[in-house]
């Protein structure tokens, strides 16, 4: 009501639950769409087994997948599982929770603050992270975008990739970024960022 709509554009469930089997989950999902209350459904977090699993009740009709140059792991079985099934993908975390841009400050973070315990923030992940940032650099400023735009828009090169969900606190923030959706990375650059990956 206050969104002054009577459906829901896509309505997405964000963790399988394990106490709860995906059919039920998704057959509750499936017939809020039937009763027209939600355009298109989908999840996030799901495994191609879950999807499966989904798919056997109703179609899913996309899947929120986290997906950045740290983070590849979709690219071996979700990905091409979506792009033959016809499942949009709208990645989530394309900058990595911030570590894929040249403001991030661990030390900044506050107290409870989850990125304080998780491995991926750990100093070595972060001494990582800081020379593959020096490497794309030259790739950033030969396409006039921030190291955060260029991650958004490596992210968005991948055609089984729908769309890109830019996190942001500040409005500065999203203006360091959105110029990532609008520049198409060339395959000389694609291929240099690889290599650059490869080396990670």
């Amino acid at each position: 009501h206050r969104l002054n709509t009577d459906r829901i554009d896509l309505y997405q469930f964000h963790w399988p639950d394990p106490g709860t089997p995906v059919e039920d989950s998704w057959n509750t999902m499936a017939n809020l769409q039937r009763e027209g209350k939600v355009r298109y459904i989908g999840v996030s977090n799901f495994s191609v087994g879950e999807l499966e699993r989904c798919r056997s009740v109703a179609p899913v009709q996309s899947l929120q997948p986290p997906y950045n140059m740290l983070n590849r792991e979709v690219e071996n079985e979700l990905l091409p599982y979506c792009s033959k099934q016809g499942i949009g993908v709208v990645a989530y975390s394309p900058m990595a929770s911030g570590m894929l841009t040249e403001k991030f400050d661990f030390d900044k973070l506050a107290p409870d603050d989850w990125r304080r315990k998780s491995p991926r923030f750990n100093p070595q992940s972060r001494s990582k992270v800081s020379r593959l940032l020096e490497e794309l650099r030259p790739v950033a400023d030969r396409n006039g975008l921030s190291i955060g735009e260029l991650a958004v828009a490596w992210v968005l090169r991948n055609e089984s990739v729908t769309a890109a969900i830019v996190g942001a606190r500040k409005s500065w923030q999203i203006e360091e970024t959105v110029g990532g959706a609008e520049v198409g990375l060339s395959d000389s650059d694609a291929d240099a960022i690889g290599r650059i990956l490869q080396n990670l």
